[in-house]
């Protein structure tokens, strides 16, 4: 089972605030080191093997402590009942690191809190709190670890991503899925419907017959024509990594991933030892199961014992921080290495490119704003789990954020909690500084979904000459559905758009009616010929849709100019300009 992707109407705002900074954090140096703490600083490659996490605070690595603050306070609303008369999940723990500093740990709300499916509350002294050390239901972040499996097969010239999966399970290849490949597998574009039919638990007796169903399933569509998510893609894979080893599922991923890097809460099937830390999830009466808390929630990998390539694993904030460092590592934590850095490449290349939307490595999901909120970018790699648990993974930045929250407890059906998804991961970006180009600020806004914001010129009187505009800009957005477009007026009343040509990194090419920009994380220098008249105004607008923002934008060095004389200097009289939506920003 698997977060579905929601449109989000909602705005969900975070209140910003400049701060100073102060870079620091495990001797970071040079060019990277100038990065830290930095929006508009994206770093290429892996951060240095040796990098190894250490708690700190925001300011450690100049990062502004007040988005995280804000989003902690949304996340601990979203705890409490709403006018639906319940919250949206019972509890969470989130983490937020950067530069190998673990910069925030929040836990809130409950691990249990529920009586029944109908959200009557235990008595207090029988509810048990969220902890920082709570384990959590994973679910379909399962799937990370079943791909780090067989890429660790790959490197060790046991798997070739590009052969046909029954080169490894002969058994596979029935109803037409001889020529499926170990990367469609890896990337849900075999061709697979989403879930097995019927569904494993109520289908099949025993998990022999449950096995055998999974690679017995049918095509949908011919492989590689279509991106759709599907658990049977990594329920085989977890088959393969199993037939290739000649050990259980379980056994590998403890042997070869979480046993190395020290992640001592992280596995399938907890023992009953722990069970005062893991998080309940749902009440189910189809299967009758009643609370289920530490079992698996999903019933097909409950089915198979527990044990499966699409869900299964528990883990803490903590040893997922190890896991996300190690990717951000290349492959490495604590000199144990357990992917080659190439191959950690591939889990992060986007192989679904005929498939815009649905960009995907081999493992991680790529460039997702529905939960990765300011931090999505081409190469932002993540992963969700029906549970509620979010990870989000940006290497530009050398950070990630983990929200783990029990959704389902007391019941699916209390709704999406994308929102807090993407507040929390965006709370990562708006702390990072995007510094201004020119003099101690910048104008920016961060307006939120569904909003305008303009920074307008006074009226500027002119010679008759042909008059110019130059400014800087910073422009992190959805995409060209959020565009920032600059307006003039010669008469104060209507305003026409005024194509600007734009250069620096992923800047458009040419003449543009508008400025967008999704993942460049890079200053443009821009400029345009206004219209010829008397008088002129000059105005920035930044428009959003209905869901999903970016960062932000920002403009900086304003000057209007007509044969070499200023009309405008932004920069000497910041007060001429009157914002409505905007902000003076030394972030």
């Amino acid at each position: 089972m698997r977060a579905r992707k929601f449109v989000i109407v909602a705005a969900c705002v975070l209140v910003t605030a400049a701060m100073s900074s102060t870079a620091g954090a495990n001797a970071i140096t040079g060019h990277e080191g100038a990065a830290v703490g930095r929006f508009d600083r994206p770093q290429q490659g892996f951060s240095r093997s040796w990098t190894t996490l250490r708690d700190g605070a925001p300011r450690d690595v100049g990062l502004d402590p007040a988005p995280i603050k804000a989003a902690e306070r949304f996340v601990e609303s979203w705890t409490r009942p709403d006018a639906s008369g319940h919250p949206h999940f019972s509890g969470a723990v989130g983490l937020l690191a950067h530069a190998g500093v673990v910069v925030d740990k929040y836990a809130v709300g409950g691990a249990l809190r529920y009586a029944d499916a109908r959200g009557t509350e235990l008595p207090p002294d029988q509810q048990v709190p969220m902890r920082e050390d709570t384990i959590f239901d994973l679910a379909s972040i399962s799937k990370l670890f079943t791909s780090i499996a067989v890429l660790q097969l790959v490197d060790q010239g046991k798997v070739d991503v590009n052969a046909p999966v029954v080169r490894y399970l002969p058994e596979f290849g029935v109803n037409g899925k001889e020529a499926v490949t170990v990367e469609q597998l890896l990337t849900h574009t075999s061709g697979f419907d989403a879930d097995p039919s019927p569904p494993l638990w109520s289908g099949y007796p025993d998990i022999p017959s449950r096995r055998k169903a999974v690679l017995d399933s049918p095509l949908k569509n011919s492989p590689g024509s279509t991106y759709l998510y599907s658990d049977i893609n990594m329920m085989t894979l977890g088959f393969l990594v199993e037939r290739l080893t000649g050990s259980p599922l379980d056994q590998v991923i403890r042997e070869r991933i979480t046993a190395p890097l020290g992640m001592r809460d992280t596995g399938y099937n907890p023992p009953a030892s722990k069970l005062n830390r893991i998080a309940a999830t749902e009440y189910e009466s189809t299967p009758p199961r009643g609370l289920v808390r530490g079992q698996v929630h999903d019933e097909n990998a409950w089915s198979l014992g527990g044990v499966s390539g699409h869900a299964g694993v528990f883990s803490t904030v903590g040893d997922m921080a190890v896991l996300c460092q190690t990717i951000l590592n290349g492959g490495s934590y604590r000199g144990h290495r357990i992917l080659r850095e190439n191959t950690v490449k591939a889990m992060l290349t986007n192989y679904n490119q005929r498939f815009p939307d649905d960009a995907h490595g081999l493992g991680f999901e790529l460039d997702q704003p529905w939960y990765m909120g300011a931090l999505a970018s081409p190469i932002t790699a993540g992963h969700t789990g029906y549970t509620g648990t979010t990870l989000v993974l940006d290497p530009e930045s050398r950070s990630f954020a983990l929200l783990l929250t029990n959704r389902v407890h007391p019941t699916r059906d209390w709704g999406t909690i994308n929102p807090a998804r993407q507040v929390w991961a965006t709370s990562l970006a708006k702390a990072m500084a995007v510094r201004p180009v020119v003099g101690r600020t910048a104008w920016y806004s961060d307006v939120g979904n569904a909003s305008t914001a303009t920074l307008t010129s006074p009226e500027m009187g002119t010679r008759g000459g042909q008059a110019r505009v130059d400014f800087d800009a910073f422009v992190d957005t959805e995409g060209p559905s959020d565009p920032l477009v600059l307006e003039a007026s010669t008469d104060g009343a209507t305003w026409q758009p005024v194509p600007v040509r734009a250069t620096g990194p992923g800047a458009p090419d040419g003449d543009a009616p508008a400025l967008s920009g999704h993942g460049h994380r890079a200053w443009w220098r821009v400029s345009a010929d206004l219209p010829r008249a008397p008088r002129l105004t000059v105005r920035w607008r930044y428009t959003t849709d209905a869901n999903y923002t970016g960062r932000g934008v920002s403009v900086d060095g304003v000057k209007v100019t007509e044969r070499g004389h200023a009309l405008l200097d932004g920069e000497r009289n910041p007060s001429a300009l009157t914002p409505m939506g905007w902000r003076l920003s030394a972030r």
